[in-house]
């Protein structure tokens, strides 16, 4: 039987009260050490069950572990890429290569700002923007919940969480607020090493 690592929750790559005041300490808290765990012990939890199952020839309970890997799997990485994404000295908007991909692909960057956010309003879990090999161009994808909606084959590199637990706390009921203050926070760089990956493995 092959071995798999088990998942674990990555550290944030600056400290809880960082990103304050558009993200305060107590949400980032909350969100990686609560909500974010969860997923990752839910990741493993079904993995482990899978590989019971396998063993043991009895699947009954498989088909809902693979749903729960692809809920919860997809959660973990997600959320630890929302975490890549940010950073106390970001903001601003992306430069060279990045910048002129997203005008090729979207007119201007304002019209890829303005239908991220659109993206960002409309879900019921994520924003994303994806790299989609298959046309060979950058997308804004709405993502409900962590897995519904997708595009297959794409590689997110920049994830916005609007679950209600990434800003409740902060902004109540006004998603627009969180939104505007993502972008003070958003790490570009992140974002231009993740397209300059795809590019690497797609193009």
């Amino acid at each position: 039987m092959s071995e798999h690592s088990e998942p674990e929750l990555p550290e944030l790559p600056y400290d809880y009260d960082a990103l304050e005041p558009h993200i305060s300490e107590q949400v980032v808290t909350w969100h990686h050490d609560t909500h974010h765990q969860g997923y990752v012990n839910g990741l493993a939890s079904a993995e482990e069950t899978l590989a019971d199952n396998r063993e043991a020839g009895d699947f009954g309970s498989s088909g809902g572990a693979m749903r729960s890997v692809t809920h919860n799997g997809a959660g973990h990485y997600l959320h630890t890429l929302f975490w890549e994404n940010m950073h106390p000295n970001g903001g601003g908007e992306p430069e060279g290569d990045l910048r002129d991909r997203i005008e090729e692909d979207f007119g201007s960057y304002e019209g890829w700002k303005g239908e991220f956010e659109a993206a960002a309003g409309a879900a019921g879990g994520w924003a994303l923007l994806v790299y989609d090999p298959v046309a060979k161009q950058l997308r804004n994808v709405v993502v409900d919940k962590h897995d519904q909606g997708a595009l297959w084959g794409s590689h997110p590199i920049l994830a916005l969480d609007v679950w209600e637990h990434s800003y409740y706390y902060d902004y109540g009921p006004d998603r627009g607020s969180f939104i505007d203050a993502f972008f003070e926070v958003v790490n570009w760089d992140k974002v231009a090493d993740e397209y300059q990956t795809c590019l690497g493995h797609f193009e």
